[in-house]
């Protein structure tokens, strides 16, 4: 069998996330059906991860086997790229190592989350709306407590069914544009909800409801409760996924 990665991007808002489910419109079984339909034989396509309803891509990654490929790789990039609606888009596929797993083989992942500070309706869907005064001095100084652990079950999704919840954080840092306040995470691994839980406790810390050096505790707990609220899902964005190609 060959194995080809579709680099892909999609706006999340009208989809359950990626991943397939019962009664449910997802990104995944989108492209299941449409390279079925090309290819003339069923096709289960693998995603590098699993967002949640609302959650956008500007960089995702899926493979899928079969054993001969009848059409050049840059017709059926075109082609599914076409089949596809205008809010999934096919960037490229091409052929790697038959061991190298879409999912499994990822060295990192780098999300990023936008709130905006202003009602603005070019970003509606596209980021949180938080219209209060948030101390980003304070935020940014509590990124630093994210590298001193590795569990964090504190911002985890409870009954889940991973079986660790250590994960290595390479990089935590809050930046302002303008109006609109960015976080940007890069870790080996995440956990679900992760990343909107982080936010909402900073956002937490942003409000003076608790302080920065609150969040090395909140870790320390390894328990959900201790930890913020979950930020909406349409300010998040998976916006890298590294391989070694």
């Amino acid at each position: 069998m060959n194995r080809y990665f579709i680099k892909l991007a999609y706006n999340g808002t009208n989809y359950h996330g990626w991943q397939i489910q019962e009664n449910a419109h997802t990104v995944q079984a989108e492209i299941n059906e449409k390279l079925s339909l090309i290819l003339g034989k069923e096709i289960n396509v693998v995603g590098c991860g699993r967002t949640d309803t609302g959650v956008h891509a500007r960089e995702f990654y899926a493979h899928l086997e079969i054993e001969k490929l009848k059409l050049k790789l840059s017709d059926l990039t075109f082609k599914l790229d076409r089949f596809l609606p205008g809010d999934i888009v096919i960037q490229k596929i091409f052929k790697v190592a038959p061991d190298l797993h879409s999912r499994f083989s990822a060295i990192d992942r780098t999300y990023k989350y936008y709130i905006t500070k202003v009602k603005d309706p070019f970003l509606l869907n596209q980021s949180y709306f938080y219209h209060g005064p948030l101390n980003i001095e304070a935020m940014k100084t509590s990124c630093q407590y994210l590298f001193q652990f590795t569990d964090f079950t504190s911002f985890s999704k409870l009954h889940t069914q991973t079986n660790t919840n250590l994960c290595s954080i390479k990089k935590a840092e809050w930046e302002a544009d303008g109006d609109v306040l960015i976080f940007t995470i890069t870790a080996d691994r995440f956990l679900r909800n992760m990343v909107r839980a982080i936010v909402g406790t900073m956002m937490e810390i942003g409000k003076g409801k608790i302080s920065e050096k609150e969040m090395k505790s909140i870790i320390e707990a390894k328990d959900r409760s201790k930890a913020g609220y979950s930020v909406p899902a349409e300010g998040l964005f998976l916006e890298k996924v590294n391989y070694d190609f």
